[in-house]
This record gives C-alpha cells, sequence and structure tokens, in this order.
C-alpha cells in the first residue's frame, strides 16, 4: 500500500553524525530455506536461450546495523521477513557492500577490523548463461586486520579498494589493500596492494589494472595546510600480482580529500578546486578545475560520480560539517558550477547517491526529505535540476536519538531507494520515478545504517566487451 506522509510541522535541522551501534536489541530470527536451481550440466537442448531458467527474480536484500546493539540484520525486501541476526566482533561499526553487492562489508577503523556477512544472493557467469544462486545470509570467517585504520572504502566496476590511513601516535603507515567478491569468497590470504612509508588521511580509487592512489609528500615539500592530507596522486599498474608506482600527476592537490570516477575521469577535491586524471591507454593527463566563487573559502571535500553520468557532484563545506555548497563539474568542458538548487535553511545532508544507472542524484538532508535530482541536457551541456521531494517521516525530527540520523541506501536492480527512520524505528521504500513512498519495513530497534545487497541489475551497453 502506498503511503504519502504529510509535511511535518516542525523541522529543526540537526547535525551530521558518525553512526556506531552498542547495547542489545532483541528480534526473532526466521530463516528462509535455500531455494535450489537447477544443476548446470551445460545440456539445455536445441533453441534454449538460457534465460530465466538460472536467474532469480528478487527485489534484493537488506542489511540493517541496529542502533542500540552490535548486531545486523538482514531482511528479504520481496517479503520483509527477518532471516537471521548476527554479533558483531565490535561495537562501532561502518557498513557498506562488496564491489559485487554480495557481502555486507563491517568496517570498525579504531580496532583496524573488516568483516563480511554473505547476504545470500548472488551471480555468476557460466558462459553460456547466467546462473545466480539464492540462499539464507551466512557469517564469513574471512576478515582483514593487517592494516591501521581503514578508513575510505571506494568501489568500482567489481573491485574495492580499502584505504588504511595508519596512525602517527603508533608508528603506523598507511597502506592500500584491492579485493573483489572472489577474494572475500576463496578467502585470499594475500591481496594486491600499497605500503606507504608515513601515514597519511588518504584515498584509492581502482579502475581496472591501475590504481589511483594518493601521495604525500615530506612536509616541507607539501602544499596541504594540514600536512596530513596528501597533496600528489600517483598512478599505480597491476604487474605480477602486485601494484607498481608509474607516474605521479604533476598537478598538485592541496589539502586532497575525496575522489570519484565515472567512465573517462578520476576527480580528486582539492582545497584549490578539483584534480581531473584523464585515461589514454596507460597514461593519464592531469589538470586542475579551480574553484568559482560560490565555493568561497570551503573546501570541496566530497565527490560523487557514477560510470553513466557525464558530470559529478561535488560537496564544498568546512571541516566537520556545516554550511554546504553543492556544485556540479563537467571534465569534458573543464568547468565548475553551481548548483540552482540547495538545501534549505535549517538542513544538513546526512546522505549523497547517485541511482543504480545515474539518471538521478539523491540528497537525503536531516529535516526528513529525499531530494530527487534529474540530470537534463541544455545547449548540449547536462544540467541537474530537482525532480522532486519526498517526505519520508511523519515524526518531529527534533526527537532524533542522539548520534543517529536517517540514513540511506540504492537498490541496484531498479528504480528504488530505501531510507531508515531512526524515531519510527522502520525503513520505507521510495519509487524515484513516481517520487512516492511503496513500501515499509518495521523495525524492532533504531536503524544505524541500512545497505543494499542482491544482484545487480546492468544496462544493456555494460555488457560489450
Amino acid at each position: 500500500m502506498k503511503k504519502l506522509y504529510k509535511l511535518k510541522l516542525i523541522a529543526l535541522a540537526i547535525s551530521t553524525t558518525f553512526i556506531t551501534a552498542c547495547g542489545d536489541a532483541e528480534t526473532n530470527i526466521v530463516e528462509k530455506d535455500p531455494i535450489e536451481v537447477p544443476d548446470d550440466g551445460h545440456d539445455h537442448g536445441e533453441g534454449d536461450d538460457h534465460g530465466d531458467e538460472y536467474t532469480i527474480d528478487s527485489l534484493g536484500r537488506l542489511a540493517v546495523l541496529a542502533g542500540d546493539s552490535n548486531e545486523a540484520n538482514f531482511f528479504d525486501l520481496d517479503d520483509n521477513e527477518l532471516l537471521d541476526t548476527f554479533t558483531l566482533t565490535n561495537d562501532s561499526n561502518t557498513l557498506s557492500s562488496s564491489p559485487d553487492f554480495r557481502y555486507a562489508v563491517i568496517a570498525s577503523r579504531a580496532q583496524d577490523y573488516l568483516g563480511f556477512i554473505d547476504g545470500g544472493l548472488w551471480r555468476e557467469d557460466h558462459g553460456e548463461h547466467l546462473h545466480d544462486y539464492e540462499q539464507s545470509p551466512a557469517a564469513s570467517s574471512y576478515e582483514l586486520t593487517s592494516g591501521s585504520r581503514p578508513t575510505h572504502l571506494v568501489k568500482h566496476d567489481g573491485q574495492l579498494a580499502v584505504f588504511y590511513d595508519g596512525d602517527a601516535d603508533s608508528g603506523t603507515v598507511a597502506s592500500v589493500e584491492v579485493l573483489t567478491d572472489n577474494d572475500i569468497t576463496s578467502a585470499t590470504a594475500t591481496l594486491p596492494g600499497i605500503s606507504y612509508d608515513i601515514n597519511m588521511h588518504g584515498v584509492a580509487e581502482p579502475r581496472g589494472e591501475h590504481l589511483l592512489a594518493t601521495i604525500r609528500r615530506d612536509d616541507t615539500e607539501s602544499t596541504s595546510a594540514a600536512k596530513i592530507l596528501p597533496d600528489q596522486v600517483g598512478v599505480y599498474h597491476f604487474h605480477d600480482g602486485e601494484y607498481e608506482l608509474e607516474q605521479t600527476l604533476e598537478v598538485t592537490c592541496p589539502d586532497l580529500h575525496g575522489a570519484a570516477q565515472n567512465h573517462d575521469y578520476v576527480a580528486f577535491g582539492c582545497s584549490d578546486g578539483v584534480l581531473l586524471a584523464h585515461q589514454h591507454d596507460d597514461e593519464y593527463e592531469a589538470e586542475k578545475i579551480a574553484n568559482i566563487a560560490a565555493v568561497g573559502d570551503l573546501r570541496i571535500g566530497s565527490i560523487y560520480g557514477h560510470e553513466d553520468s557525464e558530470t559529478f557532484i561535488g560537496v564544498a563545506s568546512g571541516h566537520g560539517g556545516g554550511e554546504a555548497v553543492i556544485v556540479t563539474i563537467n571534465p569534458a568542458t573543464a568547468q565548475m558550477e553551481e548548483l540552482e538548487w540547495q538545501l534549505a535553511d535549517g538542513a544538513s545532508a546526512v546522505s549523497y547517491s547517485f541511482s543504480a544507472h545515474g539518471e538521478h542524484f539523491l540528497i537525503l538532508d536531516s529535516l526528513g526529505f529525499l531530494n530527487v535530482l534529474e540530470a537534463h541536457a541544455h545547449d548540449s551541456e547536462m544540467h541537474w535540476e530537482l525532480a522532486g521531494q519526498v517526505d519520508i517521516t511523519q515524526e518531529d525530527v527534533t526527537t532524533m536519538p542522539e548520534g543517529m540520523s536517517f540514513s540511506m541506501t540504492v537498490a541496484q536492480n531498479g528504480q528504488f531507494a530505501y531510507v531508515a527512520d531512526p524515531i519510527a524505528q522502520h525503513v520505507v521504500q521510495v519509487h524515484l520515478e513516481d517520487l512516492e513512498i511503496e513500501g515499509e519495513l518495521e523495525l524492532t530497534f533504531p536503524p544505524a545504517a541500512i545497505t543494499w545487497l542482491g544482484i545487480a541489475q546492468e544496462e544493456e551497453h555494460a555488457h560489450e566487451h
């Protein structure tokens, strides 16, 4: 049943916070029987196009961290059934998905820990056909514990780059590890990556055989005001099981923070603008787009990109949040412009995301509105405009539990976003084309974070190799 929520009479801004989980919660566990799929004998008879026989039609799974305990709950989005609950190793965790959306990734920065829980839905390419599998969620014994302070986790095209900041107090250095869903399944003991000789608050973007990762220079050479932030980018190439530095981009990026990529470019946020790296075979060209006047004294510290979006979305803000200016970055024309639409007074953004295929950009704010933007072509250039807003809560936002906020995840197999409301203790399903709430998942605890898991639906052109 569709539920349309009225506008709130009381709407006060709340601060964007990092989400942690602690305490206890009670839930009833209902285990769903595995769905059997036909055995793959590769003898399917003449005229068999290997279409629906080996595929599964499912909305997917939802992993939800409880805000009052160190538990992760897994739900079937087809019937909102609770499949299983897992007690986590640590009390303070972040939640994300693996590169191919099979696993929930549990990260605890302070404990130097990454763990994985199998959501139970995945796809294998058997050559003649695609073969889907559906099983109950299961905790994985595979863990990553050798790096120090896992901070930025970046996914792209089936790869996940984990950037470990290291720690100056303990003398541990920064490092990077790159893994795939197959590495998690196979429990790969030694992952390819980079080991630095100093700590830094950096980021790495995986890009096929290449890895674009930050470089922190000596403090006497660095152009960064905060010396823990790097100011250069290196291009690492995967050779004989390891990454080798093949190129250092000459254009500097002071106080580098935030990165994203699309089909042709990789973008990095700098205090004086945005660094763009453009790939030509195995070489990269770099250029800088200077900040526009609207950015002022702020820094573009967060950038969002999508493989199918020609433009990037950048967020300029001060350290620790506060005022924010949202800009679009067009790498093809080397232009930056302020979005005509900006957050309402008293509202702060708590989550940003592209939709599955990049046609929408979503901004969830602290007042409980999901703002949906669409790209439109004007004079052969793409501009983002507000398509509409969805009010996702009937509650008084001033009653938000301390240290919590609304959170969001995007389905990768359709036009749905899921928004968690800690006040009402539920998750709503929002249709991004209709801009309506079309479903609701009731919880027995306040949700701290959510992520979608399942079998991603690729656009047709993505199958061309």
